[in-house]
């Protein structure tokens, strides 16, 4: 057997950390709520005592709002992973808080076993993003100047497949959506998806909404080639 999970909940409506916690726990996975704060002040006195591996973060809370907690959090604990769960996708809280050193972005009405797989992925190391809330920074994330020039010198190297498949996560489609827009597993995907930021020097999605100008260009391109 593996080591139980850790996690903290953070949230000022108690009914919803108290359904959450129940949904945690009910889980066939080894996840374990060790404590639940109503503000982002008791959240970072909590990582200090209970040493969680998880944080789930609400964004507006009283005495100290989730976006600060989490850039306290991190720059202490750069180890414990955190995971904002709200109801809010302002562009401001989205970006500050992954600047910050959130591991993901979700909002609250995700399907409960969604969210279950979503921090199983979270404690892997795997970023989270919202299809809505990645379809918002998609659209408007700026070119970052001279290395928008390298990533579309390089987007000449992937394959043909690589490139649908790199379509639709400029689209915000999920992993399973592209699979079955595709036509292939989703494991697939997975390699494509790798072997694209490979390709790209880019890491996740996050760092690839930044070019989002330079690859449709590419693919607009592509498309009428």
């Amino acid at each position: 057997m593996g080591e139980t999970t850790r996690i903290l909940i953070v949230d000022d409506q108690e009914l919803f950390a108290v359904g959450l916690k129940v949904v945690i726990e009910s889980s066939p996975y080894q996840l374990q709520v060790v404590a639940v704060a109503q503000t982002g002040r008791k959240a970072v006195e909590l990582v200090e005592r209970e040493h969680p591996d998880i944080v789930l973060m609400d964004v507006r809370m009283p005495e100290m709002d989730g976006v600060e907690a989490t850039k306290l959090i991190h720059e202490k604990h750069p180890d414990v992973k955190i995971l904002i769960l709200t109801t809010f996708d302002d562009d401001e809280y989205v970006r500050d808080s992954l600047e910050y050193g959130a591991i993901g972005y979700l909002m609250k009405d995700r399907p409960a076993d969604e969210l279950v797989e979503a921090i199983r992925a979270v404690g892997r190391g795997i970023l989270q993003i919202d299809h809505a809330v990645s379809e918002k920074l998609l659209h408007s994330a700026p070119e970052p100047g001279s290395r928008s020039a390298e990533v579309e010198a390089r987007l000449e190297y992937l394959t043909q497949r690589e490139a649908q498949v790199l379509g639709c996560m400029v689209r915000a489609r999920r992993i399973v959506e592209i699979a079955d827009e595709l036509g292939i597993a989703e494991q697939t995907v997975r390699n494509h998806i790798s072997n694209i930021y490979g390709k790209l020097d880019i890491h996740d999605r996050l760092e690839l909404v930044k070019y989002i100008q330079s690859i449709k260009r590419y693919l607009g391109a592509q498309k009428n080639a």
